[in-house]
């Protein structure tokens, strides 16, 4: 049923003409609005407008929605890493090189990763520490050949100062592997879910580093006892458990990682081994440091790697290997990090001289701030490293350890305390 209705141009005329913006053309003798209504009360069906007859991204689903429908009803509304995600665009455009999934705009994004230029010089790598991390990388990148179960985690533990994080940085550098790392800091929030999901969130980071730059990558969170450990009488938060809970369901199930989206057949990763580092993983869950979700690497430098490692260490400063054995004789049972300590203490004496020739402590505003903008601040000599001068430091920081053990400055507060 159609109901038309004319209007005369008489009626509208004084008013279309009186108007100067309208163009004086000559109107027809009548202006006809029709509205047409279907029989039966039904809207007559209308072809809908696609985009290309070909397009699969208006293509149906079971349910008869299309997949701009189904991406726009996800958590993370954000189609930056979809690209060439086949079944989603035609399988023409889709490469096998680096699988299907290439996120377009990864490489003007802030990067992730971590790449160790900076670590210049010819540092020595444990062979021992080299094999556990080598074998634990490729296992999980050829996890799918082996007919074995291969554990997603690597914990790498033992005493504090012993070089767990530097040997593995030295390693991810001859690798040539950009690792995603994470800090014990990260593993507590005021908000909760949150460091849960950020785990998640690197770790599919690091599948989009192997899938669009062709660089091996992983996960590395560090010191993880510190962020998860249970101590004495520490209260366990919400965070802790979810965060346990999703190491645990990464080891179980390393392909299918949610951020908060919906669940898509085709939303696979890549596999990405995990690498922790801590001092007693006895303070973890123990469901998660089990051996078909985490392999234990007790990392405890012999005399050999010890002795090697402080050579590298002071070889540009001429400290002959016999002289490196004589500290490490001199000062047993002590961390790797106390060899790098009497080399920086050391300094002290060039750098208290340097700031009285700068002008003395009352100038070192105007000095370290001003004029290090222009480059104006005055030459600094490093000291000549001697036998003598690295086994006084060594004395010095040991008598420090001695007062910090017998000194406890705390009882003599708090008497009334046990």
């Amino acid at each position: 049923m159609a109901l038309c209705y004319q209007i005369s141009l008489s009626l509208i005329k004084t008013q279309f003409l009186s108007n100067p913006i309208n163009s004086p053309r000559k109107p027809s003798n009548f202006l006809k609005i029709c509205c047409t209504k279907s029989e039966g009360g039904r809207n007559e069906s209308k072809e809908e407008k696609k985009l290309s007859q070909q397009s699969s991204w208006e293509a149906k689903d079971s349910e008869g929605k299309d997949y701009l429908y189904r991406l726009g009803a996800e958590a993370d509304n954000m189609n930056i890493a979809v690209g060439a995600r086949a079944g989603v665009i035609d399988d023409l455009f889709t490469g096998d090189f680096l699988g299907k999934d290439s996120d377009i705009v990864f490489d003007y994004r802030q990067k992730a990763t971590r790449s160790f230029e900076y670590l210049q010089g010819d540092y020595y790598i444990a062979p021992v520490f080299l094999d556990k991390v080598v074998c634990h990388m490729v296992k999980n990148y050829i996890a799918h050949l082996l007919n074995t179960k291969v554990p997603l985690i690597l914990g790498v533990w033992g005493g504090k100062g012993q070089g767990k994080t530097f040997q593995t940085e030295l390693i991810f550098r001859a690798m040539g592997v950009e690792p995603i790392i994470m800090s014990a800091g990260e593993l507590e929030s005021d908000r909760a879910g949150e460091p849960g999901r950020l785990i998640r969130e690197r770790y599919r980071t690091a599948s989009q580093v192997v899938q669009n730059q062709g660089k091996m990558s992983c996960l590395m969170i560090n010191d993880i006892d510190a962020g998860l450990g249970i101590f004495g009488n520490t209260q366990m938060t919400v965070n802790n458990q979810i965060v346990v809970g999703t190491l645990m369901n990464l080891s179980d199930n390393p392909t299918r990682v949610s951020t908060g989206q919906a669940w898509r057949e085709s939303d696979t990763t890549h596999r990405i081994p995990i690498i922790v580092t801590g001092n007693d993983l006895a303070r973890i869950y123990a469901p998660l440091i089990r051996d078909g979700r985490m392999d234990k690497f007790y990392w405890q430098p012999t005399q050999e790697d010890i002795v090697n490692i402080v050579q590298r260490m002071y070889e540009k400063d001429g400290i002959t290997r016999d002289e490196v054995v004589s500290i490490v004789s001199e000062f047993p049972n002590q961390a790797l990090d106390f060899y790098g300590a009497l080399r920086s203490r050391t300094y002290d004496r060039s750098i208290l001289q340097w700031v009285n020739d700068a002008g003395g402590a009352e100038n070192l505003g105007n000095i370290l701030i001003k004029k290090k903008k222009y480059g104006e601040l005055p030459l600094f000599t490093p000291p000549k490293q001697t036998l003598e001068a690295l086994l006084e430091s060594g004395y010095d920081l040991i008598n420090e350890q001695k007062l910090i053990m017998e000194t406890k400055l705390s009882k003599e507060y708090m008497k009334n305390m046990d």
